[in-house]
């Protein structure tokens, strides 16, 4: 498990570390399984070719932002709050490829026993941003948890 990060640790132009995955389409069935999507994109090569003129099935978006949110909640520690979220999902994404996931931190500001920070994410496959975002989170301050 990852050392707590606290808000003393930060600066802007701190990246997180990324998390890399390659969903594969046994991933794809059990997050439409688990998600109630029924959208045969998401499982039917045929139908994802010959009805949605894709080479392939296609990874989720929402699964995209799940392990975006995990790239940042892996690396905010147990003592870390994920207070805001958002993200686009801007391009697709299909089994078997590489993705990465993670960010920067672009601002810091104390907030009384805990410290926001404000980062840039995204998912990208290569150079290519898939899923732009930004979050928030609050972390310990030194004095307190960490």
């Amino acid at each position: 498990m990852a050392e707590q990060v606290c808000f003393e640790d930060v600066a802007v132009g701190t990246a997180l570390p990324s998390l890399v995955v390659t969903p594969d389409e046994t991933r794809l069935f059990f997050f439409s399984a688990a998600t109630y999507n029924g959208h045969r994109i998401h499982y039917d090569k045929e139908w994802a070719r010959d009805v949605e003129g894709y080479d392939d099935v296609l990874v989720h978006g929402p699964l995209q932002a799940a392990l975006l949110a995990r790239a940042i909640t892996d690396w905010i520690g147990g003592h870390g709050r994920l207070v805001t979220f958002s993200v686009r999902n801007r391009a697709v994404a299909f089994p078997g490829q590489e993705l990465t996931f993670g960010g920067m931190v672009t601002a810091t500001k104390e907030d009384g026993e805990r410290g926001l920070v404000d980062l840039d994410v995204e998912g990208r496959r290569g150079e290519r941003v898939l899923m732009p975002g930004t979050a928030t989170v609050a972390l310990p301050r030194r004095e307190g948890r960490c």
